[in-house]
């Protein structure tokens, strides 16, 4: 099940060991790098002068990079053959830096598989987009296998399945459905979703409803005797009521259909979903498996019925109870599509934290919601680091003191490198999670605009006092003219917001006004701006948004090491750990194109 190399590297490293030492060299040693991916934030560009571009790009590269069309730089740096003469003579120090990142960055090709991929079928994929299709068929299909793989080593089956951050459910839903069959623990912090899974459970057929026997007349004659308010009060009051039996009390049960338990029956070779809501604080699993042995299902069989979600409201039939067995040991695996941030590594460390884990399987992915280990957030490299105590931001002084125990970096061979580690601001986090691979000449177009505008409106801002520049630190340090500006969140805006710079104005400007921090001061500062000079700053720098398009380029590019970083760290913790972890691998298990975020970091006990 292992593929040959535990880490999709280079071939041009002979192993792993020698590929993670380059990685942390370059990593540690490459100004431009460090640079690019979380010493410079896109919001600074016109902030300063010179620009941004030409503050951080080298000299050699500046007018060569101007010059290439936008699609033939995503070209050269991610898809051309380095190896062939070019016509176009780049700088030699720019294909070398091209090179260090292709070398660096993990290889994320789907490895071909014995078989097609299976599709899954209409009612189990009902609410599922094509990106989420392809995600939970192959994952099911993956997740399954090393499960196979695990009991036929160890002669004993995983018996349940736990999702972190389960959401919808997609793949708890598949997974429990034919030809899968298993046992799902649905871990999720919010009952909406819990709430939202429930009722597409029951449409792919893994539940039912409750049945309720309604009198229809005694229904409407109650109806018609509440006032609207009484309405109002009752709807609110039957979500937490008992149901009432009408015939016996008089009283119909107005409940809707949402609001009726859900009923899941395992029986014997058939799979179920038991749903936990609890916000995951780490990787301790012990609460999860109590309620697995409190609800008394770590064996179903027979008729057993879970009305899910309350234990008071389990229904045992004592007969089925007789026969099962309460000493059967509990096996699970713990797998995730797309854990934000920590939850990841929650869902790595319960592997080591849990006798009874004894797999796990976990894609992450929102890089920029991981905390950090080593120390207070690094917003800057040390030579841009901005004076915090300057900003005037509660978040900001929240997290400037913050100092994470489950955060980056989780080995000791990353947070102990060079004696102080390595590190990733939030800036350099965020970038990770770009697919520039995936870019086409329209969405470049498009977002290539956005990035635009919202750093022209930082200047517009910063001129007309809506923000100001941050000093550095009174450290000793050498003011090198690097400085950074507030931030302003401002978030997506519709889409017709982005026709000009005149209507984005607008736009961030009306969302703006119900910001209870920044609304009062916006409206001030720039209430008497007037159209025609919005226009003349979009006159005045619309010749540096190349500039802007082939920054934001080299820096997603880059980030490709940032994300090889983040997941060989999650290796290396399990690789730390021999005497508790059997075996652990890294590998692509999407399509790039389809699923950027495809790498599965895998753990066996």
């Amino acid at each position: 099940m292992a593929p040959p190399t535990p880490l999709p590297h280079s071939e041009e490293f002979k192993d792993a060991d020698s590929y993670i030492s380059s990685l942390l060299s370059f990593c540690a040693a490459s100004t431009i790098f460090q640079t690019l991916c979380g010493g410079v934030h896109i919001l600074d560009f016109f902030t300063r002068e010179p620009s941004l571009y030409h503050s951080v790009i080298p000299e050699e590269w500046r007018s060569w990079l101007l010059a290439r069309e936008s699609m033939d730089l995503l070209d050269l740096l991610m898809r051309d053959d380095l190896s062939l003469p070019r016509t176009d003579s780049p700088p030699e120090s720019l294909l070398h830096y091209i090179k260090q990142i292709r070398k660096h960055s993990l290889r994320r090709n789907l490895p071909e598989r014995n078989g097609k991929e299976g599709k899954l079928p209409r009612h189990v994929a009902v609410g599922m987009i094509p990106k989420k299709i392809h995600e939970v068929g192959n994952f099911a299909d993956y997740v399954a296998r090393v499960a196979d793989d695990v009991s036929s080593t160890s002669g004993k089956d995983i018996t349940h399945f736990v999702d972190f951050g389960s959401g919808q459910n997609y793949l708890g839903r598949t997974l429990a459905s034919p030809p899968y069959n298993k046992h799902i623990i649905a871990v999720e912090s919010k009952e909406l979703n819990i709430n939202g899974a429930k009722s597409m459970d029951v449409l792919a057929g893994v539940a039912e409803r409750e049945k309720v026997m309604r009198n229809k007349k005694l229904f409407r004659m109650q109806q018609d005797r509440m006032t609207p308010g009484e309405l109002l009060k009752d709807k609110a009051a039957r979500r937490v009521a008992k149901p009432l039996k009408a015939p016996e009390m008089g009283i119909a049960d107005l409940r809707p259909s949402k609001d009726l338990a859900t009923i899941y029956t395992p029986a014997e070779g058939k799979g179920y979903i038991q749903y936990v809501e609890n916000i995951v604080q780490d990787g301790d699993l012990s609460s999860v498996v109590e309620q697995i042995e409190r609800m008394k299902i770590a064996a179903p069989a027979g008729n057993l019925q879970i009305v899910n979600g309350d234990p008071e409201k389990v229904q045992l039939q004592e007969e089925v109870m007789d026969v099962i067995s309460r000493n059967e040991e509990i096996r699970l695996m713990a797998i995730s599509i797309h854990s934000c941030g920590n939850l990841s590594h929650h869902g790595i460390r319960s592997l080591l934290l849990n006798p009874s884990v004894h797999a796990i399987a976990i894609v992450g992915c929102c890089y920029n919601l991981m905390t950090e280990r080593l120390g207070p957030p690094t917003y800057k490299l040390p030579l841009l680091r901005p004076n915090l105590r300057a900003i005037n931001a509660p978040r900001v002084d929240r997290e400037a003191a913050a100092c994470d125990p489950h955060g980056f970096p989780m080995s000791e061979r990353i947070g102990t490198y060079n004696g102080d580690g390595l590190r990733l601001n939030i800036t350099a986090r965020m970038m990770a999670v770009q697919a520039p691979q995936n870019w086409t000449q329209k969405e470049s177009d498009a977002f290539f605009t956005r990035h635009f505008y919202r750093a022209l409106l930082q200047k517009v801002f910063l001129d007309c006092g809506v923000v100001a520049k941050m000093g550095h630190d009174a450290d000793g340090e050498e003011d090198t003219g690097f400085e950074s500006t507030e931030p302003v969140i401002i978030g997506s805006l519709r889409k017709g917001c982005y026709s000009s710079f005149k209507t984005y104005v607008r736009g961030a400007l009306e969302k703006l006004s119900a910001d209870p921090e920044r609304g009062a001061k916006v409206h001030e500062k720039m209430g008497n701006v007037a159209g025609e000079a919005i226009e003349e700053y979009a006159r005045r720098y619309e010749g540096m948004k190349k500039e802007l398009s082939v920054t934001w380029s080299l820096m997603a590019f880059s980030a490709g090491v940032v994300e090889s970083l983040i997941v060989v760290d999650r290796w290396l913790f399990l690789n730390e750990h021999p005497d508790l972890v059997k075996d652990c691998w890294v590998e692509a298990v999407f399509d790039y194109e389809q699923s950027p975020r495809n790498l599965v970091v895998v753990g066996i006990k």
